[in-house]
Formats: C-alpha cells, sequence, structure tokens
C-alpha cells in the first residue's frame, strides 16, 4: 500500500516540527513538504500534490480557511 502525501502548513515552526516528526514514525505516511505561510502553501501544493494537507486555520496575513479556498480553487483535487 502506498502511504499517504501529506503536507503541513502552520505558522509555528515547532509544530510543523513536532507534527512531521510524529508522521514520520508512521509508515502510512509520508510528509512531502512543510510551509509556514499561506503564499507558501498554495505554491506547494501545486508543485507536490499532496494527498492531505493539515492546515493551521489561524495564521497571519491569510488564515488557513481562506488558503484552503485558494488552493481548492487551484487544485479541486486537493484534500
Amino acid at each position: 500500500m502506498k502511504p499517504i502525501r501529506v503536507m503541513i502548513v502552520d505558522d509555528h515552526e515547532i509544530v510543523r516540527e513536532g507534527l512531521q516528526i510524529l508522521l514520520a514514525e508512521e509508515v502510512e505516511f509520508d510528509v512531502v513538504g512543510t510551509a509556514g505561510d499561506g503564499v507558501t502553501a498554495l505554491t506547494l501544493a501545486g508543485q507536490l500534490h499532496p494527498d492531505v494537507i493539515l492546515m493551521d486555520l489561524v495564521m497571519p496575513d491569510v488564515d488557513g480557511i481562506e488558503e484552503t479556498r485558494r488552493i481548492l480553487n487551484a487544485d479541486p483535487a486537493a484534500r
């Protein structure tokens, strides 16, 4: 079975790193990228095409809800 490709988006580096460490311990998941802001998340999502994006909802500049809308508009298959 292929691992689930995950991208982590959070403006707190320690949260991104912690989630990445936790998911790395599970063979079901492959963390393919991380982003600390919405602009980077949109770019990486378009390049990496993760199966799942774990999105922080409260971030400066663009919140996670708006960024999720932008990602889904750019790639309706994103989750």
